[in-house]
């Protein structure tokens, strides 16, 4: 029997439907994360046998049922700050939310701050919910890269906003997003944020990108005040169109660092190290490498390594920007292009000076 995933009521009422005018059953059927408290009559009269509830609300007469007659129910975990069963991605809007009373009352500072109390409690239950999150996280990222082309930003954390460097970063992001590639970084601040930004108005023209970036430049960086940070942000896009193909992943590894406004869509994970494999996992359309420090390092890195293993058919295109950076300042170049001698990644492994050479050798691939 096929797994069926059901993350909305509209999906369930669809399939409830299908299964009234066959046999009748749920087997294969995967419920994540439904309030169906009102909605338990979708459920009536159909065979439960096989079927798995996750997180979703039932009353208790309808779970004892689904139990008795064979249906998994997993429970909402209790006391935590967020949904482990969660079916989709944060937005910014979602993580921003409490924003008017303070970067601190926000859902992203406040699952924030219960991580790092639960790492000194070592709570088992806490540990749980947190990698129920994270599959979860897994699955939703999967449901939307899957037919996309995905190309990675990766660079550091601190470029300002208003610099040349992050408006170059930004229409770099913009011109990949406007062949149809979605852009996916680590969803922080900076050089993160301007490929973000970049991407998500990849519909609109060169010059309203330029207006939001000078908007945008009041706040320069996120410290001292993330509140205002985030509030010109999202002020500045506010009423302008999403293209739907800006990707961050960022962490609460780092939390000290937020999430930036203009992700269209955010993969947020609690562990760090599942959160690189992953950014880098779907990044197949290739990874540009703007200048950056021991992140960006450990991201060029992981990928070299993950290219020196790979087939041609599964190798991804590599640009490192910034001959003096990565050739003077930190030299990666000379050891990677070592490692790309005579491998399946040494022709698409490129170093230039200027962000505008990246979107021909990306594009040509």
């Amino acid at each position: 029997m096929p797994t069926i995933e059901i993350e909305t009521l509209h999906e369930l009422e669809v399939v409830a439907a299908r299964a009234r005018a066959g046999d009748r059953s749920m087997s294969g059927w995967q419920v994540q994360g439904l309030d169906l408290t009102g909605h338990e009559d979708l459920l009536t009269g159909l065979d439960p046998h096989g079927a798995l509830f996750l997180g979703c609300l039932l009353t208790e007469t309808t779970a004892d049922r689904l139990r008795e007659e064979g249906g998994l129910l997993f429970p909402a975990v209790p006391d935590v700050p967020f949904d482990p069963w969660r079916a989709h991605l944060y937005s910014a809007a979602e993580l921003y939310r409490g924003l008017e009373g303070g970067y601190d009352r926000t859902v992203d500072a406040t699952i924030y701050a219960w991580s790092r109390a639960t790492r000194l409690q070592h709570d088992l239950k806490d540990l749980l919910a947190e990698s129920l999150h994270d599959r979860s996280i897994d699955d939703a990222l999967q449901d939307l890269v899957q037919d996309q082309h995905v190309v990675g930003i990766m660079g550091g954390h601190a470029l300002t906003r208003g610099s040349p460097e992050y408006a170059a970063a930004a229409h770099l992001a913009r011109s990949l997003a406007a062949t149809g590639a979605m852009v996916a970084t680590g969803g922080g601040p900076g050089a993160m944020e301007a490929a973000n930004l970049g991407a998500r108005l990849a519909e609109h023209p060169p010059e309203i990108l330029d207006d939001v970036i000078r908007q945008i430049a009041q706040v320069p960086t996120f410290a001292p005040d993330v509140s205002a940070w985030a509030q010109v942000a999202l002020e500045a896009v506010r009423d302008l169109g999403d293209s739907g193909r800006s990707l961050g992943i960022p962490t609460w590894h780092y939390g000290h660092e937020p999430p930036n406004p203009f992700s269209s869509a955010i993969a947020k994970y609690f562990r760090n190290a599942i959160r690189e494999d992953v950014l880098l996992e779907v990044c197949r359309g290739g990874i540009v490498f703007l200048p950056g420090a021991a992140g960006t390092v450990q991201e060029l890195f992981q990928a070299a390594c993950s290219n020196y293993y790979a087939t041609a058919e599964t190798v991804a295109p590599m640009v490192l920007v910034g001959r003096d950076h990565w050739s003077e300042l930190l030299p990666a170049w000379p050891l990677v292009s070592v490692l790309a001698a005579g491998r399946a990644f040494a022709p698409v492994l490129h170093l230039v000076d200027d962000p505008a050479q990246v979107l021909d050798l990306l594009v040509q691939q």
